[in-house]
């Protein structure tokens, strides 16, 4: 008998993705209906900035090349959900803006209030090739966010054991 597991032609981790994605549409769903956040929750929502669907402003796309993180928490606003993705007005320096972000895009969730996370596999087949190199420029890691008060941030939550 051989060791080697033969190669599935079911898209099995494709399929598990789709399902993972699924339950922080439903989880936004929830938070859209309920108006809010329910009790101390709140979102670290990871995603690749250009990703095919990602709707920023250009001057967030500039400082986030390659992801950015944004925080759902106290203070946004026009939570939209679809199949396909959701929608959230955030304020970045003062900026209010709108985001639309493909559920496709996101690479990681994390409601830190209950240490909950999911991490994404990001298909590599959907990007867009920019040619960078994913230094943001100032020599800091990638998606570091300028100290400005924004809504991003750059998160780690792997969990310590």
């Amino acid at each position: 008998m051989s060791d080697e597991t033969p190669e599935s032609l079911i898209p099995y981790d494709e399929i598990v993705q789709d399902a993972l994605r699924a339950v922080v549409g439903r989880v936004l769903s929830s938070v859209a209906a309920q108006g809010g956040l329910p009790g101390g929750h709140h979102f670290y929502i990871t995603f690749r900035t250009r990703h095919p669907g990602v709707d920023i402003p250009a001057h967030l796309t500039e400082r986030f090349p390659e992801e950015m993180t944004i925080v759902i928490q106290h203070r946004f606003w026009d939570l939209e959900v679809t199949d396909d993705g959701f929608s959230v007005g955030l304020s970045f320096g003062g900026v209010p803006s709108t985001l639309r972000i493909p559920f496709a895009a996101v690479t990681d969730f994390v409601d830190p209030a209950v240490e909950f996370s999911l991490k994404f596999q990001a298909s590599e087949e959907s990007e867009i090739d920019t040619g960078d190199d994913g230094d943001n420029g100032d020599g800091g890691p990638k998606g570091a966010p300028v100290e400005d008060g924004s809504n991003v941030v750059a998160v780690d939550f792997t969990k310590k054991k």
